[in-house]
C-alpha cells in the first residue's frame, strides 16, 4: 500500500533579514504520526527564503519515506500561492527553490497545497524557531543547509502596487495615493491601527493600562471580524507576501492580534512602545471613582497632557514613547504595508504624528473597541490619514 503523508513546513527570520531557520514535520496522513523532523538553520536571510527552505526540506524528507501522496500546508499563502502557480515568483533568489519545490512536488504521485492558520502549524513553527534560536546565539553555520541567497531578496514589501488576491493588480491601483494631493515623494509605510476588542474593563468602562484582561465573547467575535475584514484589503495579502502584525503584549491585543493572523497568515510581532498607558493608582477606577478620589489632579489631567496618574505615566511620555516606536517600525517596515494591534492612546499618538496635531486630539478623538484606522508616512516626513475609527466590519 503507497504511503500517504502529510508535510508541516515553515520558516522565518529575525530581522528579515536576520538569523533565519527552517522546520518541518512529516505526518502519517491516516494516524498522525510523525514519522519525521526537520530544524534547520540557515544563517542570515530573509522569511520568504526560510519559508520555501522549509517545504524543502520536508518535501526531501517525505521522498526520503518513499511516500506517493504528499498533502502540504503551510502558514505562508505566498509560498503555497507561488508552487500552486497562481502567483508568480518575481524574486531572483526566490525562483531557483521555487523551481528546486515543483522538482520535488514532481517526484510524487500525487500532491495537494493547502494554506493553514499559524496556529494550525504550530509543531513546524516550533521547529523553525528552534533554529532560529540557535542562529541567533551565534550558530552560524547553517545547521547543515545548503548556501541561501542574497539577504535582501525575496523581502516582502507589502506594497498597494501589488496585486492582492482579492481583487487583482486592478483593484490595488483603483486606489488614489495622497502622494499626489500632497507633494509627497517615495513609497509610504501604511500602518493598519487596529485597537483590542471589548474587554471586561471595557463593559465597565474602567481604567485599563497595564492591567492584563482577557476579551470577552463578544470581544473575540469583533476581532475575528476585524482579522477578516483586514484580510480583504489591498496590500496586506499580495504576490510578495503577507504584512507582519505587531502588537502590544498585552493579553487583550496578542488575542486581537492572533484573530487577525489566523486570517491572514501573517507573522506576529510584539513591540513594548505600543502599550496602553500606565494609569497608575487610578487603573481598575471608573471615571467617577478617579474624579471623586483625587477631584483636583483628575479634572487637571483632563487638560493638561504633562501631569502624571498617581504612579502611571503622562500623555505626553506616552507619546514620546509611541514616536519612538513609530520611528522604530518606519525604519524596519520601510515602503510596506503593516498591521498594528494596540490600544486607544497609542492609535491616537500614532493619528497626531500623522495630522502633526496637538495634544487636544487625546482628548477629542474617540476611539471604539475593534476599530480600524490607517495612516501612511512617507520618507520625506509628510503623512497622510486614511481612515479613522471604522467599525463597518462590526455588522
Amino acid at each position: 500500500m503507497s504511503l500517504r503523508v502529510v508535510v508541516e513546513a515553515d520558516g522565518g527570520s529575525r530581522g528579515n533579514p536576520g538569523p533565519a531557520g527552517c522546520g518541518a514535520v512529516v505526518r502519517d496522513a491516516g494516524s498522525g504520526e510523525v514519522l519525521a523532523e526537520r530544524s534547520i538553520g540557515l544563517g542570515v536571510t530573509t522569511n520568504n527564503v526560510a519559508e520555501y527552505q522549509g517545504v524543502i526540506a520536508g518535501l526531501r524528507a517525505a521522498a526520503e519515506l518513499g511516500a506517493a501522496a504528499v498533502g502540504v500546508r503551510m502558514d505562508s499563502k505566498l509560498v503555497i500561492e507561488q508552487l500552486a502557480g497562481r502567483w508568480k515568483v518575481k524574486h531572483a533568489n526566490l525562483q531557483p527553490l521555487a523551481a528546486e519545490a515543483r522538482q520535488l512536488i514532481a517526484g510524487f504521485d500525487q500532491v495537494s497545497l493547502e494554506w493553514v492558520p499559524r496556529a494550525q502549524n504550530a509543531h513546524a513553527d516550533r521547529l523553525a524557531n528552534e533554529a532560529m534560536d540557535q542562529q541567533a546565539g551565534g550558530d552560524q553555520s547553517g545547521g547543515g543547509a545548503r548556501p541561501v541567497g542574497d539577504p535582501a531578496a525575496g523581502e516582502s514589501s507589502g506594497g498597494e502596487a501589488d496585486a492582492a488576491r482579492s481583487g487583482g493588480a486592478g483593484a490595488s491601483r483603483a486606489r488614489i495615493r495622497a502622494s499626489g494631493w500632497l507633494g509627497a515623494n517615495g513609497t509610504p509605510t501604511k500602518m493598519l491601527l487596529l485597537r483590542h476588542g471589548q474587554t471586561p474593563m471595557s463593559v465597565d468602562r474602567r481604567y485599563s493600562g497595564r492591567g492584563d484582561v482577557a476579551l470577552t465573547p463578544l470581544g473575540e467575535r469583533q476581532v475575528r471580524a476585524a482579522g477578516k475584514r483586514l484580510a480583504a484589503m489591498d496590500g496586506v495579502i499580495t504576490q510578495d507576501g503577507v504584512a507582519p502584525v505587531i502588537a502590544s503584549p498585552l493579553t487583550r491585543a496578542r488575542q486581537t492580534a492572533q484573530a487577525v493572523v489566523d486570517a491572514t497568515g501573517g507573522e506576529l510581532h510584539f513591540h513594548d512602545g505600543l502599550l496602553e498607558t500606565d494609569f497608575g493608582d487610578w487603573e481598575g477606577l471608573t471615571f467617577g471613582e478617579a474624579s471623586e478620589q483625587y477631584p483636583q489632579l483628575h479634572r487637571k489631567w483632563l487638560g493638561d497632557p504633562s501631569v502624571l496618574p498617581p504612579g502611571g505615566e503622562s500623555l505626553d511620555e506616552v507619546f514620546q514613547r509611541v514616536t519612538r516606536a513609530r520611528d522604530d517600525l518606519l525604519e524596519q517596515y520601510a515602503g510596506q504595508t503593516i498591521i498594528l494591534v494596540s490600544h486607544v492612546t497609542p492609535i491616537k499618538a500614532l493619528l497626531r504624528l500623522g495630522l502633526d496635531v496637538g495634544p487636544s486630539m487625546f482628548y477629542r478623538l474617540h476611539l471604539d473597541l475593534a476599530s480600524l484606522s490607517i495612516v501612511e508616512f512617507y520618507p520625506d516626513g509628510n503623512a497622510s490619514v486614511r481612515l479613522v475609527n471604522d467599525i463597518s466590519h462590526w455588522s
